[in-house]
């Protein structure tokens, strides 16, 4: 894994920045430091004392990554499956599940109730902490996922997310009217210079390219349905991008400039469609998602104003 060190990192120590960057211990970190596992722009480094600068590029070697034991398998965690064969599962995701385990939420997980229902998964390569996730959904979206069965499977699927083969489209809210009926958003999405915890459009950030058409627009308070596709998969992309042109998502507490919530407990987020080429026939393949429970209430309590042709 490669990562760019954003202004908000900057003058902090590799150790530190190794592992938020790998969402590992401190002393996890100093140990793949110490096996030769880190590299700053192209140099070996070994000492965590060393302090990086703005725009360095940080690359951790995953193989050198402690392994961890595979998650628990959890027969508790409620989920439903749009879909499965021998190579692959597809999973309608409840809004606030979290999907895999990761520091602050190491277990009742996604990967846990699939490790219960799903005990193979463990064999598929890959980080033991995620067997079978090419791809994720923000805890607080909902909606379609895949995931894959096998190893095999896993290296097909991830290199279609990879090379955006993948197509994923979404349905959300927003505040305001967009002024164009359909516009293709692209604007790289980096660490938010002011708090690395957050994604920001950022010049020294990754490609991202966002499509979106308005559906429907609402009066009292202005708001617009949207229905957007990625064309890259980037960590909060569509939430940063909307927001970056002064359509934030409804319901989202972390882009949404303070707006108020409306009734909602989350984002308006949903993957709506998954396509892809089946690992196993080669054959393409569609899923599709009705709009969560709680956000078909929400939209059916706004005052239409008119649905775009």
């Amino acid at each position: 894994m490669i990562e760019e060190v954003p202004a908000a990192l900057a003058g902090e120590r590799l150790d530190r920045a190794v592992a938020l960057i790998a969402g590992i211990s401190r002393s996890a970190a100093t140990q793949v430091l110490a096996r030769e596992g880190v590299s700053v722009d192209g140099v070996r480094v070994t000492a965590g004392t060393r302090r990086l600068r703005v725009g360095e590029r940080v690359a951790i070697d995953v193989d050198v990554l402690p392994q961890s034991e595979p998650p628990a398998p959890d027969p508790s965690v409620e989920f439903d499956v749009v879909f499965a064969d021998d190579s692959l599962i597809v999973v309608d995701k409840p809004a606030g599940l979290v999907v895999h385990p990761a520091p602050g939420s190491p277990e009742g997980t996604l990967v846990n109730g699939l490790l219960s229902r799903y005990p193979e998964l463990v064999e598929v390569h890959g980080n033991a902490l995620r067997p079978g996730i090419v791809h994720r959904l923000d805890a607080g979206s909902s909606g379609l996922l895949v995931v894959a069965r096998t190893t095999d499977a896993a290296d097909s699927l991830g290199a279609q997310f990879r090379d955006h083969s993948a197509g994923r489209t979404y349905r959300t809210v927003v505040w305001g009217h967009p002024s164009a009926a359909q516009a293709l958003i692209d604007a790289p999405i980096g660490a938010d210079p002011g708090d690395p915890l957050r994604r920001a459009v950022t010049s020294p950030g990754k490609a991202a390219r966002t499509r979106y058409e308005v559906l429907e627009r609402f009066v009292e308070p202005d708001l617009a349905g949207l229905r957007c596709t990625l064309e890259t998969g980037r960590t909060h992309q569509i939430r940063v991008h909307l927001a970056a042109v002064g359509h934030p998502l409804v319901g989202d507490q972390v882009y949404g400039a303070g707006r108020p919530l409306l009734g909602l407990t989350r984002p308006f987020l949903h993957a709506v469609e998954l396509a892809l080429r089946h690992p196993t026939t080669g054959e393409r393949v569609t899923w599709t998602s009705a709009l969560a429970p709680d956000l078909v209430a929400f939209r059916e309590g706004l005052t239409p104003l008119d649905v775009i042709p």
